[in-house]
């Protein structure tokens, strides 16, 4: 890194449940497999009468019998899950500095509209809501009340909801608090939970595929909706992981749509890239936001190959986890965390059939088993939204 380059903060301590698992290891165990794709499961469960591989958290979640009605959500239920896989940490991050120096910062798109889904139809024939429903279970800036309530962090607290960008933004926005001074920690992550309303919507702009999705092919036919929470423990402590740079843009050019070539995308990578003060070909391996959908995984391709070329190491793994759209961001960078961890250099494998798209540049996608030949020292995260929003996190080795 060079010596000009800011002082990165750290990403100390990782919670994280997905289709893949709960926790670390679970997490780990499945991302890195090599024999068969697991993860997604085939369900009519959230479009009755039409089966859809979606990826389903598989655990039991926690109840929140102990919270507020208005808290009682199965967004905040993930959080409960992924918070408690760092709760020690933050714990101690309270005790160290006080509780006002811990700051929350969440990304959602849904929040807890999915209980607001399945109250309205009784109050449609009932009259009345349902007991058990609050109007504030579905509010954008519930999951970040949720876990300063669950932490006992009483610093600075708001979610981000950008779709598909909200949680990488939520990581980004941790690192300038954390170098701003104004605290000591931040719990920063995002959450997102399945229901029938982001899938009727997706579909809606026919780009939901029915089976698992297939990033980059030439075959490939829409996004697989997922759930899950990743949080992470941010200071400016050393710690595994460092949060060396970050990018991010907006396109301002389709409401749905990406910029095609990509412009927006290539300027938040460069961003990233300068801000940790490194060169392109430092970068040991991507994660792509490859939603394999044809305009994202078209302009996606283009940006990384202007930025990286196509000597870096890449992958989707959407085809694992779904699209988790607001938590995205930040599970993804809790994949990136586990592989820049493994003591094995495993590299998280490119699920598709194989049939690349003659239109696209040819990225160096990785095959299942694949490994790298040293321990991972720069790793990127792309996520792409819709409105234009792009953002770039590039991960660092700690020391």
């Amino acid at each position: 890194m060079s010596s000009a380059a800011p002082k990165p903060v750290f990403l100390n301590r990782l919670g994280i449940v997905c289709a893949l698992g709960s926790g670390a290891p679970d997490v780990a165990h499945a991302l890195f497999a090599s024999d068969a794709p697991g993860g997604l499961c085939v369900t009519d469960r959230y479009t009755p009468g039409r089966a859809l591989a979606v990826g389903e958290v598989p655990v039991a979640l926690p109840a929140l019998d102990d919270v507020p009605v208005a808290m009682r959500t199965r967004n905040n239920a993930l959080l409960r899950m992924a918070h408690a896989q760092i709760r020690d940490a933050v714990d101690a991050a309270v005790a160290r500095w006080g509780a006002h120096r811990v700051a929350v910062i969440v990304g959602t798109s849904t929040s807890g509209i999915g209980e607001a889904e399945r109250a309205l139809p009784l109050r449609r024939e009932h009259g009345q809501w349902p007991e058990g429903f609050h109007y504030a279970q579905q509010e954008i800036g519930a999951p970040s009340a949720f876990v300063a309530a669950e932490s006992g962090a009483r610093g600075p607290a708001w979610t981000i909801s950008t779709a598909c960008s909200s949680s990488a933004k939520a990581l980004a926005s941790a690192a300038r608090l954390l170098r701003a001074g104004l605290a000591d920690a931040v719990i920063a992550g995002g959450a997102d939970s399945l229901c029938g309303f982001t899938i009727s919507g997706f579909s809606a702009l026919e780009a939901v595929s029915e089976a698992r999705c297939n990033p980059f092919s030439g075959n490939r036919c829409g996004i697989n909706i997922g759930e899950g929470a990743a949080l992470f423990l941010m200071t400016r402590e050393a710690g595994p992981v460092c949060l060396a740079g970050w990018g991010e843009t907006s396109d301002a050019h389709h409401m749905s749509a990406p910029e095609p070539q990509g412009t927006g995308a290539i300027a938040a990578i460069e961003q990233a890239l300068a801000r940790a003060g490194i060169a392109a070909d430092e970068v040991d391996y991507v994660n792509l936001h490859g939603t394999a959908t044809p305009q994202n995984d078209a302009m996606e391709s283009r940006a990384v190959m202007a930025t990286l070329g196509d000597r870096v190491p890449a992958s989707s793994t959407k085809a694992l986890t779904g699209h988790t759209l607001g938590a995205a961001g930040a599970l993804e960078a809790g994949l990136c965390w586990l592989a820049m961890a493994d003591p094995e250099h495993r590299l998280p494998p490119h699920w598709w059939d194989g049939v690349p798209d003659p239109e696209l540049p040819a990225l160096d996608f990785v095959a299942p088993g694949r490994r790298a030949d040293a321990p991972l020292r720069y790793v990127l995260s792309n996520s792409f939204a819709f409105g234009g929003s792009n953002a770039a996190l590039l991960f660092g080795r700690g020391p």
